[in-house]
């Protein structure tokens, strides 16, 4: 905590500010809870305004995203407003990788630090055992008779954990003799690109979970006919499994402001949003709901909008966009970390292509942006004022937050500009593309008007993906792209705004229950490593307290 912080308040007193009865709590020791469903009926009030933050394209530089979004409830809850947070869960592979924690930093930080990034209430486990329950099942009818005559060359569904492990991204399975299993190449993909954490994200409730659980698509037969989780009689049990895991979580920021904490999708490979159900449970209970979407608007944003505003049909009132001076001297060509401190208008200025793209891509769905300059200490007054220049040409309001040293006094200016150019009364946002357009059409139309490519070129791989997915009935379904975070091209090295590109999508994978399909473009895995120096190196747990956690 901080001196400007309060201590913890008690995890029922932040309920019962937010109006919530504690015959709706399932408390996890005195600063976090679970929250029944039902309590979302029980609030009697009309729902809040959605706000929505997303970001700059990232860069090695830091955006501070997840800090703009705690800062700017924090600055919501200092101007007096009804404000709480509906964030996504830390994934333990980036914690341990190459991030740390994933919970803010500085004075805009959400409590407890160590138990959200580490384990937190189970859910991710919860999530990892039920997807890998399936595998077990499916891997366990193909030995005993295989009844349903599974092709071991077409089984899709493969295995999960919660951490960066290269080395299981290609295995091969039931290897020791006919006792062992049938032999068959698999793989693992990391706990949040897993169809079930899709799945609980975007259902509404409990029957909606069981629903798109049943859907699972996890083998072809030998005559292709699809194999699903409810064939395989393994729905009910990963809904024992799940049972808690479907509660959103409840806990505070380090100045007393309610956050739910639920699901964690990323969202360059997966849809990159928190739960339905606590964005849900945020926008019963207050006035204001402050949301994310993972990495830059062109990934997780786009994501917010096609793919969850529409199936949970939510809307924004306002979405913020984060952007920092030292980003953008990266995608106006600093490359040294050593150079960033340095002022530099004139790169500042070459990196505003970036930023202009971006606030673009907003305003095709037809909602109000805000930009947000995620202050740093090194950050001069001309370079600011560079930025500031750019949106007032661009007509969009500008606020610096200086979040990070000063908290909620900080979020301030960036809270005001929210509220005052908010949507009064919301209008109905406008989706990218039409459900009913042919997928490599729905795929052309996201890879032009978001990354501002030119071409889409479809590996044979890819064509014949789509054939089958056709061909079982799931063309119009939205696309859940899969890509690199670090461009708007599906390069990872080429930075800035780039132009007359070309995008290769090189496989597409049916999430039938999840309710999208993925394409996969340019060289994007599912199954991050670890960094050369990755974090995990740096932690300790000394004298009962945990080191080396938050980065840095």
């Amino acid at each position: 905590m901080t001196e400007r912080s309060r201590a913890p308040r008690p995890i029922a007193e932040v309920a019962r500010d937010l109006g919530i009865a504690s015959r709706h709590l399932v408390p996890y020791g005195d600063d976090k809870a679970k929250v029944r469903l039902e309590a979302r009926a029980a609030s009697g009030r009309p729902p809040g305004k959605l706000v929505l933050v997303s970001a700059i394209t990232p860069t090695a530089a830091g955006e501070g995203k997840t800090t703009i979004s705690i800062g700017l409830a924090q600055g919501l809850g200092a101007i007096g407003e009804r404000v709480c947070l509906a964030l996504r869960e830390p994934s333990l592979g980036p914690t341990f990788g190459l991030k740390g924690g994933a919970t803010g930093g500085g004075r805009s930080i959400l409590v407890p630090t160590d138990d959200i990034n580490l384990h937190f209430t189970g859910d991710f486990h919860a999530v990892s055992a039920a997807h890998n329950l399936l595998a077990a099942l499916l891997d366990n009818h193909i030995h005993h008779d295989n009844a349903r005559c599974i092709d071991p060359r077409r089984v899709f569904w493969r295995r999960v954990v919660d951490l960066n492990d290269r080395s299981l991204r290609n295995v091969v399975i039931g290897l020791g003799g006919v006792l062992e299993g049938v032999p068959r190449e698999t793989g693992f993909d990391i706990t949040p690109a897993s169809e079930v954490m899709a799945a609980l994200c975007l259902a509404e409730d409990a029957g909606d979970l069981r629903a798109r659980l049943s859907r699972l698509l996890v083998a072809l037969t030998l005559e292709r006919a699809p194999v699903t989780a409810a064939d395989l009689k393994g729905v009910g049990a990963m809904m024992v499994l799940l049972k808690d895991a479907i509660l959103p979580n409840l806990v505070q920021t380090g100045e007393g402001v309610p956050a739910f904490v639920h699901g964690g999708p990323f969202a360059n490979i997966a849809h990159g949003c928190n739960s339905v159900i606590a964005t849900k449970m945020a926008l019963a209970h207050a006035d204001w709901v402050v949301t994310e979407a993972g990495f830059g608007f062109d990934l997780g944003a786009e994501k917010f909008f096609d793919i969850k505003c529409r199936a949970a049909g939510l809307d924004t009132a306002a979405v913020v966009l984060v952007a920092t001076v030292r980003a953008l001297k990266r995608h106006g060509g600093v490359a040294k970390k050593e150079d960033l401190p340095r002022p530099d208008p004139a790169a500042v200025e070459r990196g505003l292509g970036n930023l202009r793209k971006h606030v673009e891509n907003i305003r095709v769905f037809g909602e109000p942006p805000v930009v947000a300059i995620n202050r740093f200490a090194t950050d001069a007054d001309e370079e600011i004022a560079v930025v500031r220049d750019a949106c007032t040409a661009l007509g969009v309001p500008c606020a610096v937050a200086d979040v990070f040293a000063e908290g909620g006094e900080g979020g301030r200016e960036l809270a005001r500009a929210v509220v005052e150019h908010a949507e009064r009364k919301s209008k109905p946002f406008t989706p990218l593309y039409d459900l009913a357009l042919p997928i490599p059409e729905k795929v052309r139309t996201i890879a032009r008007r978001m990354y501002g490519a030119e071409t889409v070129e479809f590996a044979r791989a890819a064509e014949r993906d789509i054939r089958e997915i056709v061909g079982l009935g799931h063309s119009d379904l939205p696309v859940c792209m899969a890509k690199t975070p670090n461009s708007l091209t599906d390069d990872p090295s080429v930075v800035g705004r780039p132009e007359s590109f070309d995008i290769t999508v090189r496989r597409v994978v049916l999430a039938a229950g999840a309710g999208f399909v993925v394409p996969l473009l340019g060289d994007i895995i599912r199954m991050p490593g670890l960094p050369a120096e990755p974090q995990a190196e740096r932690m300790d747990l000394v004298g009962g307290r945990v080191t080396g956690l938050l980065g840095g």
